[in-house]
């Protein structure tokens, strides 16, 4: 099970160039939705128009360009690819967890479909172990979120099964991934039941990239831009108007000794 292309033995039923053209067209919903919420809600425009203030505001320190490369790598070491934003321990190893998986599933998707489209090309095995670890990952992650660590079913009491538009895109990941898994095990196992587990597959996974611009599935692409703008903010001392956080008592101005009261 965990070493066969469940997209290769599907070929048997549906062509390979169907499934690759349905790949590109997620792709392109991806960017179009993703452009479209730019747009919608002005996001590059704010971003820019922060930028430019807070590089033209009084009192504001030159960043020159080695500090802006350092500050650019630690975003992608640490706001990106560590999550650091998240303070909360368990929360970032399920941030981690969904995030890794998810990246790791969709690289894998479209190396069997595009490389290995039918049992003619053998798979490497390492392909699907890596598309079934990736999806079980995403189901880690996102479950222990979804059950255990959202804040309003943790502090308020909401049962876990309260969805607002904001959930969107976190249970249509969900149901995509685990659909997606059901129907390669039942696949393998010569199930009757493969071909509906598919469909529901493909009707999740058509939610999942073509509801981009209601879903917070573009915040992955706004988020490193955002902390990269909040590094530079404290780095030239504007710190986007913001007060400095209470780790950092320099920030205020005063001797770390008097930040217990504040």
């Amino acid at each position: 099970m965990f070493t066969s292309n469940p997209f290769a033995e599907l070929s048997a039923s549906i062509a390979p160039a169907v499934m690759q053209t349905y790949v590109v067209i997620m792709i392109v919903l991806v960017a179009a939705g993703t452009l479209f919420d730019i747009v919608h809600k002005g996001s590059a425009k704010y971003f820019f128009e922060n930028w430019r203030r807070s590089k033209s505001k009084k009192g504001a320190q030159q960043v020159d360009g080695g500090e802006l490369v350092s500050l650019a790598v630690k975003t992608g070491l640490v706001d990106v690819l560590a999550s650091g934003e998240f303070c909360n321990a368990r929360r970032r190893v399920a941030h981690l967890l969904t995030m890794y998986g998810f990246v790791l599933y969709v690289i894998t998707t479209a190396v069997m479909v595009f490389a290995y489209p039918t049992p003619a090309v053998a798979t490497p095995d390492i392909w699907p172990s890596l598309w079934w670890i990736g999806g079980l990952m995403v189901c880690i992650g996102g479950y222990w979120f979804w059950f255990f660590i959202r804040v309003d079913v943790v502090a308020e009491g909401n049962s876990p099964f309260r969805t607002t538009q904001a959930d969107l895109f976190v249970l249509s990941l969900l149901v995509s991934v685990t659909l997606g898994l059901i129907w390669a095990y039942a696949q393998t196992r010569g199930s009757s039941w493969s071909h509906a587990w598919f469909v529901l597959y493909v009707i999740a996974t058509t939610v999942l990239f073509g509801s981009v611009p209601w879903s917070k599935f573009a915040h992955m692409f706004f988020k490193p831009a955002a902390a990269f703008e909040k590094r530079v903010s404290y780095a030239n001392g504007t710190r986007s108007n913001l007060p400095a956080a209470a780790d950092k008592p320099e920030q205020f101005g005063k001797p770390a000794k008097h930040a217990r009261h504040y």
